[in-house]
């Protein structure tokens, strides 16, 4: 299985501090934003990813991950030169992604939970159809609204729907197969102009090749797409942390769980980071 991050937005409700940098790059706490999807492909188990970044930002980008060997990793990158909505990922990736199945992550949407391991595990191990994931919201009419039969079965998804059928939305994780890649090159832009997730979602779902798993409610997820959001994350990353010992997004650390680096490397990359905190969390592993 492939890996899609996509990073590319103008993070316009952000500014000015995106004027500057890209979104995927402000910081959540102690990490950039970028480190967190990154780190829900590597529990995943995906090794093999494709940064989608706005144009001209790949050697920025790459100035602070590189080609993915110092986590374990194989990066690469491409570039979105116009927003034309998540989907518009699964055709941008189509050549990297060839014949694999993909797993594909928004940029700005963070996920935590002891059993996130799992979870995501489940996601990337399923052969056909698609698998994504509901989540519990207050408001959920910014979002993909799943509605769900008496038997937990999904049958249908609205985006942003003024009257929401449940409370359950559609976050930034999605599990495909091949197909999807077929089934967005045959997308019709929405009324936005976009290429919509919800419409892929929407033909697995017509297929009756749709799964999704509803997270309990212990699991975390934040979308840091707006400064209070953004200040929400980090702080909720900052109390994780502080409750726990242990890093959120710690992508070394994930790679040595893999068995991606070995305990030299990553005794190696504490020290070149020196007596901050992370790597004196990184030399005690």
């Amino acid at each position: 299985m492939k890996g899609l991050i996509l990073a590319a937005g103008k993070g316009t409700r952000l500014y000015p501090m995106t004027k500057p940098m890209s979104k995927p790059l402000l910081p959540v706490y102690d990490k950039p934003m970028i480190y967190y999807p990154l780190a829900i492909l590597m529990q995943a188990g995906i090794s093999d990813v494709m940064v989608i970044v706005p144009p001209n930002e790949t050697d920025t980008f790459r100035a602070l991950l590189g080609d993915g060997s110092q986590f374990g990793i194989q990066i690469c990158y491409a570039e979105q030169p116009v927003a034309r909505g998540i989907a518009d990922a699964l055709l941008i990736g189509r050549e990297f992604v060839g014949n694999d199945s993909v797993c594909l992550v928004l940029g700005d949407n963070i996920f935590h939970s002891d059993t996130l391991r799992e979870v995501l595990c489940k996601g990337a191990q399923q052969q056909n159809g698609a698998t994504v994931f509901g989540y519990w919201v207050e408001n959920p009419r910014p979002f993909g609204v799943v509605e769900f039969d008496e038997d937990g079965r999904a049958i249908s998804i609205e985006e942003k729907p003024r009257h929401p059928k449940s409370n359950y939305i559609i976050p930034g994780i999605y599990f495909y197969d091949n197909q999807a890649m077929e089934i967005a090159a045959n997308l019709t832009p929405s009324q936005r102009g976009e290429l919509e997730i919800t419409d892929v979602n929407l033909e697995y779902l017509r297929r009756d090749q749709l799964q999704v798993l509803p997270l309990e409610r212990d699991v975390v997820w934040l979308d840091a797409g707006t400064a209070d959001s953004l200040m929400d994350a980090g702080q909720t990353i900052r109390n994780i942390q502080a409750e726990t010992g242990r890093y959120v997004g710690c992508l070394e650390e994930l790679a040595f769980n893999q068995g991606w680096l070995t305990e030299e490397q990553v005794h190696e990359a504490g020290q070149e980071l020196g007596m901050t905190l992370y790597g004196q969390y990184l030399q005690c592993l």
